[in-house]
């Protein structure tokens, strides 16, 4: 590989010897598990230390690795886990905004003819706008059909507590439709080459980009901008918008008081959206009454 400056280097082996060797460094790399990396990053994520915790996370990878190249182990446990820790910066996604545009963005997606999940995958992220991975990680035990809810285990969520998705109807037809290819697996957006892996990240990425749009028009987590930016310009009530994003309550106080869950107000609010992300595919022109319930 490339040769590192010296700074570099002693950046690195700081790194190792102060944070990595004391936690890891009497396990055989054989034994270690996604949770042991895990419990190296996260003290630097709980201190706020975003990007350090991302490159502990690459040391580690790069070591598991190595290890599986040489023939120490056979599979990489560290890989996938940047997944699971806080993105650096919270940088401003490019989205899709204007209704006309949105109705178009959401007829391109319904004609894609790539795979099964990436196609349901993309689907249905308009109208739940979770994280991205949230939604290309979830799990069939997860939904209850019947109550219209999905519950995303506090785990899978970045701030770390359930988060509940209650499901428009359009949703719900969806999610029967895909239970038909991928209900006998655990995932609902299994890959293409192993049922018992999620599809990649990059799978729905590219699929827009195949679709024309450019990075700098639409990524995954713009369709999270998208809905937001409709719902406040509709005068939807922040606060329940802000519920429905999971984003974390930044004044204390107010999380205090924050426990208010909105639940009726946010199934109302997804129901509103998806009725009118439909009306909006069908190429119709927006109802001027299209005014939201409650």
């Amino acid at each position: 590989g490339p040769t590192l400056s010296p700074k570099h280097e002693a950046k690195l082996r700081r790194y190792l010897e102060n944070t990595l060797f004391p936690v890891l460094g009497r396990k055989l790399v054989a034994h270690l598990e996604p949770a042991d990396f895990l419990a190296v990053v996260q003290p630097a994520e709980r201190m706020g230390h975003n990007e350090t915790a991302h490159k502990l996370m690459r040391l580690c990878g790069q070591v598991t690795r190595y290890a599986r190249i040489t023939g120490r182990v056979k599979y990489d446990v560290a890989a996938g886990l940047t997944e699971a820790l806080r993105p650096v910066q919270n940088t401003h996604f490019a989205a899709v905004t204007e209704p006309e545009a949105i109705g178009q963005l959401l007829r391109d997606i319904d004609d894609y003819t790539g795979h099964t999940s990436v196609l349901f995958c993309l689907k249905i992220l308009p109208y739940v706008f979770t994280r991205p991975s949230e939604l290309r990680l979830a799990q069939w035990s997860e939904f209850d059909l019947e109550g219209a809810v999905w519950r995303i285990p506090a785990k899978r969520m970045k701030m770390r507590r359930e988060h509940v998705v209650p499901l428009a109807h359009q949703v719900l037809a969806m999610l029967h439709e895909l239970h038909r290819y991928t209900g006998n697996c655990e995932f609902l957006f299994p890959s293409i080459r192993a049922l018992t892996t999620p599809i990649s990240d990059m799978a729905p990425l590219a699929a827009l980009r195949r679709m024309g749009y450019a990075k700098d028009a639409m990524t995954l987590h713009g369709f999270r901008a998208m809905a937001s930016s409709l719902l406040n310009e509709m005068g939807w009530r922040p606060d329940v918008i802000e519920r429905q994003l999971a984003h974390a309550e930044r004044n204390k106080v107010r999380a205090a008081y924050h426990r208010a869950e909105y639940l009726d107000d946010r199934r109302k609010l997804l129901q509103w959206l998806a009725d009118f992300y439909e009306s909006q595919q069908g190429g119709n022109v927006r109802p001027v009454n299209f005014h939201r319930a409650g």
